[in-house]
């Protein structure tokens, strides 16, 4: 009889302590998915860390363009690049280019950017009709270049009346400001015929003209990639200060790499046309 009575107690506590090890397995898995929803909720930290990042760096860039001081200035009669202070860099040169956004500016503004050479681009309304006009003009801005108002349709200024030349200044002002954002600084006649009411109607733009101090892809006999690459780094009016008029070419986008290697090997340095200084 006791002996009956001890094999039932022990099999009670045997089932007691196997129903206590199967309760407590349940626990420990609930505790892992915890782990695991703590882990994903990290990346959600990381990625707004890296929005501050981007969003501090464009603000730097904005910053770096805000703060490029005026160091030059373009000479009224003579057209050259001086120096606003004693002690500033006088062995440089300006690129300028005439007629775009035609054909293959957009071609020339990604040679400038890849050896670091800036330009001012001289625009015609007529090409910023069409979209893609539209949009290679924003392409260039965006690249970082200057760009100036070099009127509507191209005409002698000469042969139009004060009513036509402010059309062709101001419509054109009006379409690069429409795309850029930023109103002309500079604006340069076409032929280089520059007057009285052009000059007003600049002045009163608080604009400035420029013409030039030489240039040939336009000109007979130099309409070659080879002859203009040696012209235009050899010519007999490249001096400190030069102001370069080359255009929309092909001749020219071919022979600029060499251009602009030919005048750094010369020791001229190109001006950023952003630290041009107006003067009316």
């Amino acid at each position: 009889m006791l002996l009956l009575s001890f094999l039932i107690l022990s099999a009670c506590t045997s089932k007691e302590d196997t129903q206590e090890h199967t309760e407590k397995v349940p626990e420990q898995t609930d505790d892992k998915p915890e782990t695991i929803v703590e882990e994903e909720t990290e990346p959600e930290e990381d990625e707004n860390d890296h929005d501050e990042s981007e969003e501090d760096t464009e603000t730097e860039i904005v910053e770096e363009d805000e703060e490029i001081a005026r160091e030059y200035y373009i000479d009224h009669e003579t057209y050259r690049v001086l120096p606003i202070e004693e002690g500033t860099n006088t062995q440089v040169a300006l690129l300028t280019f005439d007629d775009a956004p035609a054909d293959y500016a957009l071609d020339i503004a990604y040679i400038l950017k890849e050896y670091d050479a800036p330009a001012i681009f001289f625009v015609n309304g007529m090409f910023l009709n069409s979209e893609r006009g539209k949009n290679v003009l924003k392409e260039i801005y965006n690249l970082g270049f200057e760009i100036g108002n070099h009127t509507q349709n191209h005409p002698d200024l000469s042969k139009l009346s004060y009513e036509a030349v402010n059309e062709e200044i101001i419509s054109t002002n009006n379409l690069i400001e429409e795309i850029t954002g930023e109103k002309p600084r500079f604006f340069r006649a076409p032929f280089g015929i520059n007057t009285e009411a052009s000059e007003q109607i600049i002045k009163n733009e608080g604009m400035q003209s420029m013409n030039w101090t030489y240039g040939y892809d336009a000109t007979p006999g130099y309409l070659d990639k080879d002859i203009l690459e040696y012209k235009m780094v050899h010519s007999e009016y490249l001096d400190h200060g030069a102001n370069l008029l080359m255009h929309d070419r092909q001749w020219t986008r071919d022979a600029l790499p060499k251009i602009l290697e030919g005048l750094r090997y010369k020791g001229y340095e190109f001006v950023n046309p952003k630290k041009l200084e107006v003067r009316p």
